[in-house]
């Protein structure tokens, strides 16, 4: 319960575009929270075309928003009343990226711990930015990627949620 009344208090401090890019978050992070209790197959499709990568190069237009979704998305995931982990987040970052055509790149990898146990991390990037996942994802080998390439003519202004 303590964590619902710290993300009340961090939302009453946000200004009104951060306020809704919040709700966003915690929408999206709920989201992605319910797909991994799914099983994988279902949901890699919802992921983004396999296999695939999205160019490195960034868009100076899109710069602000992709550090604002990181930043959401960073503060929000450690205030959430359900475990928001590296999976979740970057479902929710694909997702809040994707609504926006910022093209994405999820990423999963894996590596052995000190114990020699398999384990595993998610990461986003669009452009050359991490969005989610950066801390720990070097350690990593990639064995799954997921491209979102969402340009087009109808691409959404990013100001706010949309």
């Amino acid at each position: 319960m303590a964590n619902g009344f710290r993300i009340v208090r961090t939302f009453l401090f946000l200004g009104s575009k951060k306020k809704w890019l919040f709700l966003e978050a915690l929408y999206y992070l709920g989201l992605g929270r319910i797909l991994i209790s799914i099983p994988f197959s279902k949901v890699a499709p919802t992921l983004g075309v396999p296999m695939k990568e999205t160019a490195e190069d960034d868009i100076n237009e899109d710069i602000p928003m992709l550090n604002s979704i990181s930043d959401v998305l960073h503060i929000i995931s450690r205030r959430t009343p359900w475990e928001s982990k590296c999976l979740v987040r970057a479902i929710a970052g694909t997702k809040m990226l994707r609504r926006r055509r910022i093209p994405s790149t999820l990423y999963l990898g894996t590596a052995k711990d000190k114990e020699g146990k398999l384990i595993a991390h998610a990461w986003l990037r669009s452009g050359s930015r991490i969005i989610t996942g950066a801390d720990v994802m070097a350690e990593f080998s990639v064995v799954a990627k997921f491209a979102n390439e969402n340009r087009g003519e109808n691409h959404v202004k990013r100001s706010g949620i949309g």
